[in-house]
C-alpha cells in the first residue's frame, strides 16, 4: 500500500513497519528496491529491550536539511541498527506490527533466530 508522508510518520510512531521502497542511491549489482523493518516508536526504542536488542542510540543532531520538504522520512532500521532516510515518493507498506509486546514476541520467535544471510535476503527482496 502506497502511503503519504504524514500517514507514514504517524504509523511509525506506534508501529514497526515492513516497508519496500526504491533505493535513493542505487547500488551496482543490487536490487533497485530495498525492504526494511523500521520504527520511530520512542516507547519501543527507548525501552531497555530496545537499547539492548536493537542497539538503539538516540540521535545527537538533526540533519542539515529539512527531510519533510524533500518528502523524506528518517527512521530506525531494525536490521541495520541505525537511522535510514527513505524517499516516501516510492514507498509501500508491506505489513505493520504494533510496537508493544506483540513486536517483542515476533522479534523473539522470528527475527532473533535469523542468520545474517537471511537478513540480507529479506532486505534485498
Amino acid at each position: 500500500m502506497r502511503v503519504a508522508l504524514p500517514t507514514l510518520s504517524a504509523l511509525l510512531r506506534d508501529n514497526v513497519l515492513e516497508l519496500k521502497y526504491v533505493r535513493r542511491r542505487p547500488k551496482p549489482g543490487a536490487s533497485p528496491t530495498r525492504r526494511m523493518l523500521c520504527t520511530n516508536s520512542s516507547m519501543l526504542l527507548d525501552s531497555r529491550e530496545g537499547r539492548e536488542a536493537l542497539h538503539y542510540k538516540p540521535t545527537r543532531q538533526s540533519p542539515r536539511y529539512n527531510p519533510t520538504s524533500r518528502n523524506l522520512i528518517i527512521t530506525w532500521d531494525i536490521f541495520m541498527q541505525g537511522y535510514r532516510t527513505i524517499n516516501v515518493d516510492q514507498c509501500n507498506i508491506v505489513s505493520q506490527i504494533p510496537a508493544n509486546d506483540e513486536f517483542w514476541k515476533y522479534f523473539n520467535e522470528t527475527l532473533y533466530k535469523m542468520s545474517a544471510d537471511q537478513k540480507v535476503t529479506f532486505m534485498s527482496i
